[in-house]
């Protein structure tokens, strides 16, 4: 192949990204206090020496009770900061951007870390966990149940999101994405399964969108040049949950508002939903938002170079989200490069790794 597509480069608002096979975001649920280590510095350098033009951090709550776990990471005060200006230093230092996921974990926080050997549902009280929250008092599942954010509590909310994209713009990160999928907190909000509020911010899409779109602008108006992506899940494979066409709609909203990209996945939001898994399955939700005015990423079982490729070449996605086949091989954008013969291959391997058999 002369010349692939998933190694162009891309410009998302004024930051130009290397290639478009990014990294998804990934939980590790190895943080104490919302404080990253020397876990989070290996793992997501490591992601970017492999080749990946984007690496973004996982979820990573604005506020304590936003986190999915006590383990989870977090950017609510400046005691988390300095371990995170370092991992910036060490992904830009592999000639890779990095983002971050700003999330707030909703009627799904407060659980167990998902991790083998560990119990699932969620942590009591006295074990570490909180009181969760959420649009509407209907628990998750057989998690707890939830508390009904008052109508008075969500500007703090807002202004949380935006505090933690001021905290990642200071150390450095060169984008944000804003958690609104996978059943947490603004999915719930946009879900008509988990919002029944009768307040501004229920009802149609304009009423469940409105939280989202008020970080959105929030986040823009204090910093007019930051590249802003929403991750949303585009449907709940459910009859009654949030839709395709909803979420189409939903991208014209957000470039309204500010956004600049939209990662789409799905589901997570509704137990033991019927999920028709498969190679690229969740590509076609992808095409469909594509169809608004954002450039939008894929993900989910792609697995392959050509896979990936003939995803972009046929104009179903802009960007390329890799999660799993990344923690079986960190180096894959290298090897997917060489196998597509890419002309950035040989520059995207690191010179002390110019042995390696790609």
């Amino acid at each position: 192949m002369a010349d692939p597509i998933l190694f162009h480069p891309i410009t998302v608002r004024n930051l130009e990204i290397r290639n478009r096979l990014w990294v998804a975001p990934m939980c590790q649920y190895t943080a104490v206090d919302g404080v990253v280590g020397d876990w989070h510095l290996q793992h997501l350098g490591g992601l970017a020496r492999g080749g990946a033009g984007l690496v973004t951090m996982e979820a990573t709550g604005v506020v304590p009770e936003g986190r999915i776990s006590p383990n989870c990471p977090g950017i609510w005060n400046e005691d988390q900061l300095t371990p995170l200006r370092h991992i910036v230093e060490v992904v830009h230092s592999h000639g890779a951007k990095i983002g971050i996921q700003l999330a707030h974990a909703g009627r799904k926080g407060s659980t167990y870390p998902s991790l083998p050997e560990l119990p699932s549902g969620s942590v009591p009280v006295e074990e570490g966990g909180w009181e969760t929250v959420a649009p509407s008092a209907i628990p998750f599942g057989d998690y707890a149940t939830p508390r009904a954010l008052e109508t008075s509590e969500l500007p703090a909310l807002v202004s949380a999101f935006a505090a933690g994209a001021d905290r990642a713009v200071s150390v450095g990160f060169d984008l944000v994405e804003i958690h609104a999928a996978h059943g947490y907190l603004l999915h719930e909000f946009l879900s008509p399964l988990s919002n029944k509020r009768t307040d501004e911010y229920g009802g149609d899409l304009a009423g469940r969108s409105r939280l989202l779109l008020e970080i959105v602008r929030a986040i823009r108006a204090n910093h007019p040049g930051l590249p802003i992506s929403v991750r949303i899940s585009a449907t709940e494979w459910v009859e009654g949950g949030f839709t395709v066409e909803e979420s189409t709609e939903l991208s014209a909203l957000l470039d309204e508002a500010g956004a600049d990209f939209v990662s789409v996945s799905s589901a997570a939001n509704v137990p033991n939903a019927p999920i028709p898994v498969g190679p690229s399955y969740q590509v076609g939700l992808a095409a469909a938002v594509r169809r608004g005015p954002l450039p939008v990423g894929a993900v989910g079982l792609i697995t392959t170079s050509t896979q990936a490729e003939g995803i972009l070449a046929t104009g179903q996605a802009d960007v390329i989200l890799l999660a799993r086949p990344l923690l079986t091989n960190p180096h894959l954008p290298i090897t997917w490069a060489h196998e597509l013969r890419a002309p950035a291959a040989a520059s995207l391997v690191p010179p002390q790794y110019a042995r390696a058999r790609f």
